[in-house]
């Protein structure tokens, strides 16, 4: 009974951090009222896991689960709000970094100017309410696009050269 108990907590917190993504806000992302999941060295690593009977899916240095918003894209940012990227942190690449691991990643450049992790385009973001490797508390929540892990198959091969690009996305 109280396991139940705290899935329904973790949800009903999930639903209201989910539900402050979506609004618009003047106050833009901002590294200093955000916790993003940035790596301290230049290179930030990605790779697979199993996580939450979803099979491999891409996962950040500690081993957290890494999401994506299905409304978000290349040069498309949504999760900009200092609301939403509490709750769903920006994999950063500090300045001059890249990405390394898997393939098909790539570093773009969020409005604030900071860089992001992207895996085929799409931005990588942990979620606040995964607190170990391997969870997925995130995996289908709804907001202004559905939050889903990024699922690869097995074989993806480590990159050679991550590409970097600009961002004009638009933000709350």
């Amino acid at each position: 009974m109280r396991k139940g108990t705290g899935l329904a907590a973790t949800m009903a917190l999930a639903s209201l951090l989910l539900a402050a993504c979506g609004s618009s806000s003047s106050n833009p992302y901002s590294t200093a009222t955000a916790q993003p999941s940035a790596q301290t060295s230049a290179a930030v690593l990605v790779k697979s896991a199993t996580a939450g009977g979803l099979g491999t899916v891409l996962v950040d240095a500690h081993g957290m689960t890494l999401y994506h918003l299905s409304a978000e894209g290349s040069h498309k940012f949504i999760c900009t709000s200092s609301a939403c990227v509490s709750a769903w942190h920006p994999l950063l690449v500090p300045a001059g970094g890249k990405a390394s691991g898997v393939s098909s990643l790539t570093v773009l450049t969020r409005p604030d100017g900071s860089s992001q992790v992207a895996y085929k385009g799409e931005p990588l973001y942990t979620f606040a309410s995964d607190s170990s490797p391997g969870e997925a508390n995130g995996q289908g929540l709804k907001d202004v696009g559905t939050w889903s892990v990024v699922t690869i198959t097995p074989a993806a091969q480590p990159s050679s050269t991550p590409t970097t690009t600009s961002g004009g996305g638009r933000y709350p």
